[in-house]
């Protein structure tokens, strides 16, 4: 027990300080991509602090437990949004981009119907994940390309003035840091989620329940840590950005690979509870992106009831 315990405080240690490096080398990449740091949160860095979920997920499937497996993305998409985006909101009331209320949230919603679609007969099949991926692949293709062209048009000669203020031994300095930052989240959700399930199971709670709970919790620290991160240096574009960017990568990457791997079987508790909530927060997350494209505090306070709400119900 006691093992378990610092494992899990030593975790989220490793991805505080993983998250912190993680943003300010984001930034500098995006500099040099020319790309938005918006765009940078939807794609690199949201793709950075899904790693946990994806080795987490493919493991799981590898190993015979398909529980954890989906359970881990769907819990951990109910937690970006509800937990982590609720608690930032909290803390630091943060501006949202219309791109992102008519371009990400429509995906996001798109991926999760398909994903309760594809997940009716209680199995991922293998041309379902080619499905998934394809287009993760389309939508950051479409992103990538509409954030250059924007870029171009609005803002080439200052970002041309500070790429020639920057030498490359600050780009190579950056994309180091950022290999060294994804190798810390990795690591760090892995000690904690291993401390986290080790205090779990001693309490003899069953597999959905911790997948969809603390394994879905260990795996989104890095968002959540990425996301305070970002707000406290006033990128939120990046914290909003990562938060639902992590979420569509939940679904078309990580439940993508991990069928290609190996199909998935699916809990009908998961299809019949959990993934219903995940549907029903973005529904709930939509008025509150056009309210003045602001989440303000008490709306995040309304996020994380939820929150709480969907956990004590599951428990």
């Amino acid at each position: 027990m006691a093992l378990s315990w610092v494992q899990l405080i030593g975790g989220l240690v490793i991805l505080i300080i993983g998250g912190d490096f993680l943003v300010r080398s984001s930034v500098k990449l995006a500099l040099y991509l020319r790309i938005s740091s918006l765009v940078i949160g939807l794609t690199v860095v949201s793709f950075g602090t899904s790693f946990p979920e994806l080795v987490v997920s493919m493991n799981a499937a590898l190993d015979g437990h398909p529980d954890i497996s989906v359970g881990n993305v769907v819990g951990s998409n109910i937690a970006n949004l509800a937990l982590v985006l609720g608690i930032s909101a909290m803390f630091f009331p943060m501006a949202v981009r219309r791109s992102t209320v008519v371009f990400d949230w429509p995906m996001l919603l798109l991926s999760t119907v398909l994903l309760i679609v594809f997940a009716w007969d209680l199995h991922i099949e293998l041309w379902e994940g080619l499905v998934f991926f394809t287009g993760l692949i389309v939508y950051n293709f479409v992103l990538i390309r509409g954030s250059r062209k924007q870029n171009r048009r609005e803002s080439a000669e200052v970002i041309d003035k500070e790429i020639d203020a920057s030498s490359s031994a600050d780009l190579i300095r950056a994309l180091v840091i950022f290999g060294l930052s994804l190798i810390a989240l990795v690591g760090g959700a892995d000690l904690l989620v291993n401390g986290a399930v080790g205090v779990a199971l001693s309490f003899g709670i069953e597999e959905r329940i911790i997948a969809v709970s603390i394994v879905a919790f260990g795996t989104s620290a890095p968002e959540l840590a990425t996301s305070m991160i970002a707000l406290y240096k006033k990128e939120s574009s990046i914290s909003v950005g990562n938060l639902i960017g992590s979420n569509i990568f939940n679904i078309l990457g990580i439940l993508g690979l991990t069928a290609i791997v190996s199909p998935v079987d699916v809990n009908p508790a998961i299809l019949e509870f959990d993934m219903y909530w995940a549907l029903a927060i973005p529904l709930l997350l939509y008025p509150i992106l056009l309210t003045r494209l602001r989440v303000a505090r008490i709306e995040g306070v309304l996020l994380f009831a939820t929150y709480v709400t969907y956990l004590i119900l599951i428990f």
